[in-house]
């Protein structure tokens, strides 16, 4: 049995027969192959991303004449485990594709199936009846996206088949909501000048990259919204836990850290993106979103006054020059790339052709 959740609200969302069709533009997520999974796509061309997030800011993907093409989450082994993907070819990712034969591995994690407070029962568990595409108590289970498909009880990832059924190491059926901020000074000289890349004459950006415990590889310190908690307050808790390690500190240092920290992330931000996550956890009914803000230090005098300090998920913390040679987890190094367009920062020595509306 196939039903679309929220059938009622589906009639009512301009467009929304598109969001499950082939649309006319084809982008990938993820600009930068992956160190922990094998990359599978080929990764954006630095002309045409600049040109495509130029005109289209914020939110480009979540336009329903986007088509999302699946990257890491198509790699094998599943992280964490020894669990081959089913092998899906290019041209059958797309659920509007017909695949009579497509026999997904079911994989969840024993670390999600032990029950912890973050994670869902099992669909057919009794008394678990959740409300997709809607906030359901505390849990949003409402897609970035807009109105995703219900099959036989279990969301249908809306990008399309990842070789994996469940929900792997996610928590949540559908959605899995995570906030990423993207904390950013300028370069400087050991006078406090500015610090202008050689070639371009930009001004080089930095942000602050954790290194991840569980794949090693350089990311923005984020992670997930807590059930009822505002997108706001996880941008804040994530950045204090994984970069300057506040789970860690007496109540007198981390009331100096919420002082220090107040007037970074009370001032205007920049949202460089809301939607999905090219992630290799994502399943076919389980997937990552995210919320992307960068708070940016103009003077560098709020963070000179935060000693950096990995904890929680991080390993190691610090500054890093942000270019296109950078190598991030998941989708960041996209992030990363529209946070130096905004900033008007160095990016690429290559600057590409020209755009043309």
């Amino acid at each position: 049995m196939l039903l679309l959740a929220g059938s009622l609200r589906a009639a009512a969302v301009p467009g929304f027969a598109r969001a499950v069709a082939v649309f006319s533009f084809a982008v990938v997520l993820s600009s930068q192959p992956a160190r922990c999974v094998l990359q599978r796509r080929p990764p954006l061309s630095n002309s045409s991303g600049n040109c495509w997030s130029r005109f289209h800011p914020v939110n480009m993907f979540n336009s329903y004449h986007v088509k999302f093409y699946h990257s890491k989450a198509l790699t094998s082994p599943y992280p964490g485990s020894h669990v081959e993907r089913s092998q899906v070819p290019e041209d059958k990712v797309g659920w509007q594709i017909e695949w009579k034969d497509y026999n997904p591995v079911e994989y969840t994690a024993m670390s999600v199936l032990a029950g912890p407070n973050w994670a869902d029962p099992q669909i057919n568990d009794k008394g678990f009846s959740p409300k997709f595409n809607e906030r359901d108590g505390e849990v949003e289970r409402k897609s970035l996206n807009g109105l995703y498909v219900v099959e036989n009880g279990r969301p249908r990832n809306p990008v399309g088949r990842t070789g994996l059924a469940g929900r792997g190491l996610l928590g949540r059926w559908g959605p899995n909501h995570a906030a990423d901020p993207v904390v950013t000074r300028w370069k400087r000289d050991g006078s406090g000048n500015k610090v202008a890349h050689p070639v371009t004459g930009k001004n080089i950006l930095q942000f602050v990259a954790i290194k991840r415990r569980d794949c090693g590889e350089w990311a923005i310190p984020g992670g997930m919204v807590d059930p009822g908690e505002k997108i706001s307050a996880t941008l804040k808790r994530e950045f204090e836990e994984e970069a300057l390690n506040s789970l860690q500190k007496s109540p007198e240092e981390k009331a100096e850290l919420e002082k220090q920290l107040h007037k970074l992330f009370s001032q205007e931000h920049f949202v460089v993106y809301r939607g999905y996550v090219d992630d290799p956890r994502n399943t076919d009914n389980a997937w990552m979103e995210t919320e992307a803000v960068n708070y940016h230090d103009e003077t560098g005098e709020t963070m000179d006054n935060l000693p950096l300090e990995a904890g929680d998920d991080a390993g190691v913390v610090k500054w890093v020059d942000i270019s296109e040679k950078l190598k991030l987890y998941a989708s960041h190094s996209y992030f990363i790339k529209l946070v130096s367009e905004k900033r008007g920062a160095h990016w690429s020595e290559d600057p590409g052709p020209e755009c043309r509306e």
